[in-house]
């Protein structure tokens, strides 16, 4: 019996080593493997295959067995070898809401998305899933590791490889039928009339979406389309916002203050162009504790010309702030919006700032407010024009003040006055039958009418300080919000 225990002892520890050796083994052989496949620093390699703007070439993507299979199922549905019964299957939803008339004015539809990042991935998805027929994709870009946050369709095998190359073998995936024209390349002024030429089969394009975030090919971009009567919409910036409820849908010359907004609006008006274009922006304003565009660190301009840091010049070399999920509230808002107009859908948007009238009302009392003072100072005030326009009244009403009072919070009868009593040289008298008031937009507070009477009386009229009539708390808010006005104003 002995014998029998020991021998089955035995037999148990060698199995047991056996087992162990076996896995050991495996374990090397397997790390061994992974070893192998990783090429050394001197294989052949692909990095550099770019093109000149710095994305993958198209020719020069792998691809796989399905991503064959899908293409070649795409290339049969677009020439009619696709059941239209499953089509109309797949749009069912958007057939009842639009009607057949309206999906089939979305069917036949050319658009053309220039911008294919995190903004014109979900306006193309959503497209494409809604039925749209045709759809031009144009970047110059190409997906990297930091897009998976708010890229619609792309994954880590996309990393690399052009945006457009990526939308258009996702999306056929999805919707074989679709028409896609994907183009790799940079957008601007000089390209625009080859980029937004029509079709293959001579239609027009019937929308154009904006999504580019670099303001000077966005320009070009908005520039071409209003000149050439092509409708376009377009999406301001998405960056370092976080609050959905305050993004909007309305004309470009209503939009709030952001940075990429004001400097597009600014640009657009030297060009002639000041309102016609619909755009989709946010009207959060940044604030002690949200993000903020930094500026380059002081390494890194140590290192060399700045410009050198980027693929393209002029274009950003500083990491945006983004919230994955505000980029896809703007493209599903541009989405939405241009399937609306396609489809002939009714669509009246909610105005976010139809106070144009109040504006002009409140900028012509602080033109009066001004020439008054002028007099009581001992000025003529004929000829006095002052710096500031109905959109600067518009801007401080709602983005600096909140569209209410500083000394009471109430937000009625509205008015725009001095804070202190000017001195010095405030007018300027340099050209001949003109006065140039220097009043600065951080010199300005919002009060109610009643309370601006007072305050013209005492504080610009008998010279009082502001601190002697008004509490510390309101004092305090005023420098906040001038101080804010500051920063913002040295990012635009």
């Amino acid at each position: 019996m002995d014998d029998l225990g020991l021998t089955a002892a035995v037999a148990l520890t060698i199995g047991v080593s056996a087992t162990i050796g076996l896995q050991g083994a495996r374990r090397w052989y397997n790390i061994h493997d992974l070893k192998d496949s990783i090429p050394s620093i001197d294989s052949p390699h692909d990095v550099e295959k770019i093109n000149s703007f710095g994305g993958a070439s198209p020719a020069e993507t792998s691809s796989t067995r399905d991503d064959d299979r899908s293409a070649a199922l795409a290339r049969r549905a677009r020439l009619g070898d696709y059941d239209e019964s499953l089509i109309l299957e797949q749009l069912a939803r958007n057939r009842v809401f639009l009607t057949d008339p309206g999906l089939h004015n979305l069917r036949q539809a050319f658009v053309v998305v220039v911008g294919c990042g995190g903004v014109g991935s979900h306006a193309t998805a959503a497209l494409a899933r809604s039925g749209c027929g045709k759809l031009r994709l144009i970047d110059f870009d190409q997906v990297t590791l930091s897009s998976l946050n708010r890229h619609a369709v792309a994954t880590l095998a996309d990393v690399g490889t052009p945006k457009v190359v990526c939308l258009q073998k996702r999306l056929e995936q999805i919707v074989p039928w679709t028409h896609f024209d994907a183009r790799n390349q940079l957008f601007d002024a000089q390209s625009a009339t080859k980029q937004l030429e029509p079709w293959f089969d001579g239609q027009k394009p019937d929308y154009v979406i904006d999504a580019i975030d670099n303001i000077d090919s966005k320009v070009a971009l908005l520039h071409y389309c209003h000149q050439h009567g092509i409708k376009v919409v377009s999406s301001m910036g998405a960056g370092c916002k976080s609050d959905p409820t305050r993004v909007f849908i309305g004309d470009i010359s209503s939009s709030a203050e952001d940075p990429l907004s004001r400097s597009t609006r600014r640009k657009l008006r030297l060009l002639g162009v000041k309102d016609g274009i619909p755009v989709v922006y946010s009207s959060e304003k940044t604030g002690p504790g949200k993000a903020q565009l930094l500026p380059l660190p002081e390494e890194e301009f140590a290192k060399g010309a700045v410009n050198e840091l980027g693929v393209l010049p002029d274009f950003r070399v500083r990491i945006l702030p983004v919230l994955g999920t505000m980029p896809a509230v703007f493209g599903l808002c541009v989405a939405n919006h241009v399937m609306l107009e396609l489809s002939g859908y009714p669509h009246d948007y909610l105005p976010s700032k139809a106070r144009d009238k109040m504006y002009d009302g409140i900028l012509a009392q602080l033109q009066g407010l001004e020439e008054r003072i002028a007099k009581h100072l001992g000025d003529d005030p004929v000829g006095l024009r002052i710096p500031v326009t109905a959109d600067d009244v518009g801007y401080l009403i709602e983005e600096v003040w909140k569209g209410r009072s500083a000394v009471s919070g109430l937000a009625s009868r509205l008015a725009l006055t001095r804070w202190r009593q000017p001195v010095g040289q405030w007018i300027d008298h340099a050209t001949p039958g003109q006065k140039a008031d220097r009043l600065r937009l951080d010199e300005v507070v919002c009060m109610t009418k009643d309370e601006m009477l007072r305050h013209e009386k005492e504080v610009l009229r008998e010279g009082k300080n502001p601190e002697d009539l008004y509490d510390s708390s309101v004092c305090a808010l005023v420098e906040m919000r001038w101080m804010e006005e500051r920063e913002f104003s040295a990012q635009r």
